[in-house]
């Protein structure tokens, strides 16, 4: 499009996609001019050319909504700012449900909806056939209609963003392929069929072959095509221009019109990964042969909800190859160990849908250096480098397809990939009943069955078949003694001259305390936001272990080491494996440990918030005086190699005690006992310390100060608009999850992060933030007016500042 390629631009982006031209679109729109994109071959050869062009602004969790509800406010207007048309129309989405659970889940979306203004209205049977006269209305218990929801023409879109950024300046190349790229001092070089071009900020936004271009740097972009399939039917009468899209998802087919036609598309409950290999060697344009054996199941399924379908002559079966991630997550952000080189790709089938939002986030991080909202699902650093693996990216993309349309059960497992990472215990733990989850790859014992059976997750969004164990699990801790293992925690050594400059640069509180103490912190960005929620154990002056949840180590450890200043010696290490944690927890904690170890383990002696090496059977390991469950306990940090062998002695030990083991759910139910925060629930970078109603870990006077302390700093001593608060329902016969919306006087003020049923207080309990302009004291609180909308109805439910299960803290300092 444009004539010399020059040698210079400050922004390069490579791709030619809906993902690229959006972001050059939009960092057009903050004022940047100095943009070059580069396309190998044409615009939109990728994948966008293929895409179904549907846009919804409903997502299955908040987060998720926050991005994509931004197209309902590009859309509409993008013709008219660009000149291009896109072909938009707002016809609606049509989500039917065949089962009783599908019922709950639409009735869950619909809360969600209600959270962000978004007109979303249930229907019955009648009422979403009166809408779409050719469903077959006996198979549907209930539908949702969100009346904004619309669907476009991809190449026309894509289009309309080129000559938006095209308006502000961004010069455009096509078939330009990039041979070769290198890092410099100042940035990065490409080398490409037309020449050579430098630049200060690196985009990387070309789709399938995103993973494989980071590659060349050294940068992990886990993602795998699969085969993407919809068909085209001949023209049929119901095919009309008015008909909204219709969502089967337990026939995993959507249905739009598609000018007098039907287009049916699937998200099929057993995909087909591909390997770029395989792929055709022309790389625009891709169309992959017909599979009807593989589509039969969802055009079979489309057929049952709209029977005309049986009666008419397909015109095009298209199978186009799009791009999965391993968690159904896109991918954007900053690539570690990579400054000023960004990546925008993994959008799972749904980049039209999400790209308004997401390129406009990552629009704002590159011209602000770092994101400006919450972006931690999306953060490329959240991926550990195994997940590169092309095997693990095929699996895991197949089930990440499938996804899109199964049951968004709570506490949802993958299946795919697994089991990957296993520590040392795991073969006892297993032996010992432990029915496991996954995280970060990890296998982790949520709950446990009987010795010797082999229990498996039977979910419900309201008494799943772990209810009753998990129970059992969370009285033993409460009133006697539990084991958790938890190898799984991130850990990572921070060491050198300048460990302890950098860490109070980073850490909100105090970490500069003597060697054998450990100290609770965040780590904040500009904002005040929390990014980094962790413990820090000083173990020398030169040398800290940093421990975070298994999920959260590679993007702390990116947080950490993109700080690290110039000159400063300091290094990170990832030293997970190397230590298996087992956690004993319970009133008699104490009496237990002290029978098989020579160290005082007095409250005197070995105070809460201690580390300590203890002599432990024929080892020495790390005892960290913590918890997370709210109960007189201790961690137990022990070499790899010895783990085995602790471990039989404590469960030996522990038999004369009744020690139980306990997993991961009963710890969730447990810690939001206690009101305990969780990185990703009650805490994210949109939210500071001071709204969390953790305060105490904010050290504003000490000396140097840290990141986030000029937007924390105000805030302390001071009523703020918006606040953490405890709930607990009046009807013991209900379950919370999260999402729930929260009411005051019949008014949205907030929605709930976590929610779970207490087997200690007999109700379900959550957490959840609330807003009020003249701040959310206790006094507002007592005042009552406070409901949880579950499911649609709405149930009254005290509120509380405080924990509701030992709010002073009175069984953890015993």
């Amino acid at each position: 499009m444009s004539a010399d390629l020059p040698k210079h631009a400050e922004i390069v982006i490579i791709g030619g996609g809906v993902a690229g031209t959006s972001l050059a679109w939009q960092l057009g729109r903050l004022g940047k001019r100095d943009i070059v994109l580069l396309e190998r071959e044409k615009l939109t050869s990728g994948t966008s050319w293929h895409a179904a062009g549907l846009i919804m602004q409903m997502r299955s969790t908040h987060s998720a909504t926050e991005i994509a509800r931004e197209n309902a406010l590009v859309y509409p207007t993008l013709a008219a700012e660009t000149g291009q048309e896109t072909g938009y129309v707002q016809r609606g989405t049509l989500a039917i449900a065949r089962s009783d659970a599908r019922v709950t889940e639409l009735k869950r979306r619909a809360t969600i909806a209600k959270s962000f203004g978004i007109e979303a209205n249930l229907l019955s049977a009648t009422e979403a056939k009166a809408m779409y006269p050719g469903l077959e209305s006996s198979l549907v218990k209930q539908a949702l209609f969100i009346a904004r929801d619309g669907q476009l023409n991809p190449v026309d879109t894509v289009m309309a963003f080129v000559a938006g950024a095209r308006r502000a300046g961004t010069r455009i190349f096509e078939n330009t392929p990039v041979d070769t790229v290198t890092r410099g001092p100042d940035g990065y070089l490409l080398r490409t069929s037309a020449g050579e071009i430098a630049c200060e900020t690196l985009v990387i936004a070309c789709g399938l072959w995103t993973r494989d271009f980071a590659a060349r740097l050294g940068a992990v972009v886990p993602l795998n095509p699969c085969e993407h399939f919809y068909v085209v039917t001949e023209a049929m009468e119901i095919a009309t221009p008015d008909l909204p899209v219709l969502r089967d998802t337990d026939g995993y087919v959507y249905i739009k019109e598609d000018a007098g036609k039907l287009l049916v598309g699937a998200f099929e409950p057993q995909a087909k990964p591909l390997s770029v290999r395989a792929l055709p060697a022309r790389t625009g344009f891709i169309e992959l042969p017909d599979d009807w054996d593989h589509f039969s199941l969802p055009y079979l399924n489309a057929c049952e909800s709209v029977p005309a379908l049986e009666q008419v002559g397909i015109s095009h079966f298209m199978n186009g190859p799009e791009s999965f991630t391993p968690d159904t997550n896109f991918i954007i952000g900053e690539l570690p160990g990579l400054p000023r080189c960004f990546v925008s790709a993994g959008y799972n089938s749904e980049g039209f849908e999400v790209a308004p939002g997401a390129s406009r986030a990552l629009a704002e991080w590159i011209i602000a250096g770092e994101a400006t909202m919450d972006l931690a699902d999306y953060d490329v650093a959240r991926f550990h480098r195994f997940q590169g693996n092309v095997a693990y990216t095929s699996a895991r993309a197949g089930e990440s397809l499938s996804s899109i349309f199964h049951m968004h059960w709570p506490n949802y497992q993958r299946t795919s990939a697994r089991p990957i990472r296993r520590g040392p215990l795991h073969d006892r733990v297993a032996t010992a009943g432990a029915c496991f989850g996954e995280s970060l790859g990890w296998e982790r014992a949520n709950w446990f069955g009987a010795p010797g059976t082999r229990p498996h997750d039977i979910y419900d969004f309201h008494r799943p078949n772990w209810f009753g164990p998990v129970a059992d699990e969370c009285r033993a801790v409460r009133e006697n003694l539990g084991l958790f293992e938890q190898s799984s925690f991130g850990k990572q050594l921070i060491q050198g001259r300048d460990a302890c400059k950098l860490l109070q640069r980073l850490c909100a509180n105090d970490v500069d305390v003597e060697p054998g103490r450990v100290v609770y912190t965040h780590m904040l960005n500009r904002r005040g936001g929390i990014e980094v929620d962790v413990t820090v154990n000083r173990l020398a002056d030169d040398e800290y272990m940093v421990v975070s949840s298994a999920a959260c180590l590679p993007r702390d450890r990116a947080w950490v080491q993109r700080h690290i200043a110039p000159g400063e010696l300091v290094v990170s290490t990832d030293v997970t494996s190397g230590w298996a944690v087992l956690s004993i927890q319970g009133p008699h904690s104490r009496e237990f440990l002290q029978g098989l170890t020579g160290t005082d383990l007095s409250n005197e002696a070995f105070p809460f918030a201690a580390s300590r090496e203890i002599d432990l059977g024929y080892a020495r390991v790390l005892a960290n005086r913590l918890t997370f469950v709210g109960e007189l306990g201790w961690e137990l940090y022990i070499p790899s190699e010895f783990a085995p062998d602790i471990y039989d002695l404590l469960v030996t030990e522990g038999a004369k005690f009744n020690l139980k083991h306990a997993g991961y759910h009963a710890l969730e139910h447990m810690r939001c006992e206690r009101a305990y925060r969780e990185f990703g629930l009650e805490l994210t970078p949109d939210d500071t310390p001071y709204e969390a109603g953790l305060g105490f870990t904010v050290k504003t006077e000490k000396p140097g100060g840290f990141i986030g302390l000029d937007a924390v700093a105000p805030q302390r001593g001071k009523a703020l608009p918006k606040r953490l608060v405890g709930f607990m329902l009046d009807d013991p016969t209900l379950t919370l999850h999260k999402d729930e919306v929260i009411r005051r006087n019949s008014q949205i003020v907030g929605y709930l992060r976590a929610g779970v049923f207490s087997f200690t207080l007999g109700r379900a309990i959550g957490m959840g933030y609330v807003r009020h302009d003249e701040g959310v004291p206790a006094a507002l609180l007592e005042q009552g007016g406070l409901e949880i909308e579950i499911e649609g109805p709405c149930h009254t439910a005290t509120a509380s500042l405080q924990a509701f299960f030992d709010p002073k803290g009175a069984r953890t300092r015993g």
